[in-house]
């Protein structure tokens, strides 16, 4: 699967889109909706067959849009408070101890950009 960089403007529209449909919403499936779905769904690691099965129906694109919504948002979150942790650990010298906060967000985390933060956050505390 070719994952690409995710671009700040479909993750700001995932999400602006998710909160439309959490909110009531019904979801269209409109050419722009399905590029929108198509194009981000790689960025969290989900594979284009995926996004294409996903999107032949409503029903489905909206499993679809919460799954990317969710990683988005679970992952950031699980980076940000570990990139927190691993900061005091290394501010107090703690370097393995800082090191392991990103080998944890490795070990559970699947889209591609945050993977890339902890591994270079890794490199930096070697």
């Amino acid at each position: 699967m070719e994952t690409t960089e995710p671009d700040e403007v479909d993750w700001h529209e995932i999400r602006m889109l998710d909160n439309r449909v959490q909110r009531g919403e019904t979801l269209e499936l409109t050419d722009d909706v399905r590029a929108l779905l198509e194009r981000t769904a790689p960025t969290v690691a989900i594979s284009e067959a995926e996004a294409e099965t996903a999107l032949a129906s409503v029903d489905s694109g909206v499993v679809l849009l919460h799954e990317i919504r969710r990683r988005i948002t679970e992952g950031s979150n699980r980076l940000v408070d570990a990139l927190h942790r691993m900061y005091q650990l290394r501010e107090k010298g703690d370097i393995d101890g800082a090191r392991q906060q990103m080998r944890d967000v490795l070990a559970m985390e699947v889209v591609p950009l945050y993977r890339e933060v902890a591994e270079g956050e890794i490199e930096k505390l070697s």
